[in-house]
């Protein structure tokens, strides 16, 4: 029960955050430049030099108080609503649960380990987060939440894949929203819809807009925290049709159509902050009718740490150091990681408007879950566990700021460790088209495949070959703020 209300509630923010931003669009600026003028004149310094981060009061007791509740709530629900059997924990399984031999890997459903376990880190993250406490000393406080939930939460033994997804997922999911909310709040300083941007920054990130109602400061002016904020967030909101097939491999021939919408944006604190954690990052949520399930796709890839390698006469060019997750669910499989990749970023520019941006890198996979149509592990999990090796590239074009053409890929190995003995390759690629047709507007045409390829060492267990081609055609509303 406890995971079917984190996923009701994770839903419920992701639709309605969509709605809002298209409700607010018209009060939004339209490019990078314009976003100065909501900045005061003594804000607008160099934010090399501008502390970005003034200190805020840390509240140790309200964020403690807060990151217990996290815990408490769906325990005391567990234990006196649905008397869940796993609930009845004692002193003594908490200290069984100490031992290493005790950790073991669950036996939960695909996406109560890829979604809501991650979107309940991040109420661990952000309860400190929001209580003037540092990324950093946040991503502690997730640990740790992850860990005392693990061992005292349930009669079953601690999970490893949930101290990863919990405590990855919620740390990318916590700051990200954390940052949006941020992003919005910044604009109270002006008086303009202040009521609204209060009401949409509470949906993005719902413990930070409860400490601002315990604070008093709700509705009303912002604080140095929030004025001093510089960035910039670049959003497209799609709506189309997609055709797709994965039975046959062809999608022109025999695939069949659906509803396809999707929500993308890249945040920006500054093209040279690359040296802080989350001063860059992009998110993108695919939705879909006519699949597996409604939610296709949840990718954030963000900025941990950069340099700048050298300049050029025509670009720069830079090594940066990005975390990522990803959540894709299809009707040929369904695939959820968490990775690290060191990547080498070039940045190109010719005149005003042309720009090309390159981007290889490789890294690690700290957990990815596969399907396996051979394995029942425990009551539902139908796949397998393990880490192996990422490796990703993108590409993109922009012509005269109204054509761009990118293609984007990510490919990987995992080896399973949990689950049956075997290995996997993932290919995914992506090519797409956008026009901008009359100022906000634009056309989008994109086409592109998934494949997953499972190799078992077991003879009695045959290899598999799943492909996903697609091809889609689509509306673009693109937002800036």
């Amino acid at each position: 029960m406890r995971h079917f209300i984190i996923t009701l509630l994770n839903s419920l923010i992701v639709l309605i955050t969509c709605q809002s931003s298209l409700a607010q669009s018209d009060s939004l600026q339209i490019s990078t430049a314009d976003s100065l003028r909501f900045k005061d004149p003594a804000f607008l310094k160099d934010t090399l030099t501008w502390n970005l981060n003034p200190k805020r009061e840390k509240k140790f007791w309200r964020a403690g108080a807060e990151w217990f509740l996290a815990q408490a709530l769906p325990a005391s629900f567990n234990r006196f609503i649905t008397r869940d059997p796993y609930s009845y924990i004692t002193f003594k399984n908490f200290i069984d649960h100490q031992r290493f031999s005790a950790w073991d890997w669950d036996d939960n459903q695909f996406t109560t380990n890829q979604i809501d376990h991650p979107f309940h880190g991040q109420i661990y993250f952000n309860a400190f987060r929001s209580n003037g406490y540092n990324f950093y000393e946040s991503s502690i406080a997730t640990v740790a939440g992850s860990y005392i939930w693990e061992t005292a939460g349930e009669t079953q033994h601690p999970s490893i894949n949930d101290l990863v997804n919990t405590t990855f997922g919620g740390i990318l999911l916590g700051e990200m929203m954390h940052r949006v909310s941020r992003n919005i709040l910044a604009r109270n300083k002006h008086h303009h819809n202040r009521i609204g941007n209060e009401i949409v920054a509470t949906i993005v990130n719902p413990v930070s807009g409860l400490n601002r109602l315990l604070d008093g400061k709700w509705g009303k002016t912002v604080e140095d925290y929030f004025l001093v904020d510089s960035s910039v967030i670049a959003a497209e909101v799609d709506m189309g049709f997609r055709r797709f097939d994965a039975k046959e491999g062809d999608f022109l021939a025999k695939g069949k159509n659906a509803f396809y919408g999707r929500l993308r944006f890249r945040y920006s604190n500054g093209d040279h902050n690359y040296k802080r954690p989350f001063d860059q990052f992009s998110v993108n949520l695919e939705l879909g009718s006519g699949d597996s399930s409604f939610i296709n796709a949840v990718n954030v890839h963000a900025l941990l740490y950069g340099a700048k390698f050298f300049k050029s006469q025509k670009g720069e060019h830079f090594g940066t150091l990005n975390a990522h997750y990803d959540f894709y669910n299809n009707d040929a499989f369904f695939y959820g990681a968490q990775s690290i990749n060191y990547n080498w970023v070039s940045e190109f520019r010719y005149k005003k408007n042309n720009r090309l941006n390159l981007s290889v890198g490789a890294g690690a996979v700290v957990l990815a879950a596969v399907p396996d149509p051979y394995l029942l592990y425990g009551a539902s999990r139908n796949y397998n566990y393990g880490p192996g090796a990422s490796y990703r590239f993108r590409g993109e074009l922009s012509l005269l700021n109204r054509l761009m053409i990118s293609a984007d890929y990510n490919g990987g190995v995992f080896f399973t460790i949990s689950g049956n003995d075997s290995y996997y390759i993932l290919h995914g690629l992506n090519t797409e088209a956008s026009l901008r047709l009359y100022k906000r507007w634009s056309i989008n045409l994109s086409s592109g495949y998934f494949n997953l390829q499972g190799h078992f060492k077991d003879e009695q267990y045959p290899d598999f070959n799943r492909e996903y081609p697609y091809g889609r055609l689509s509306i673009g509303y693109n937002i800036f703020f």
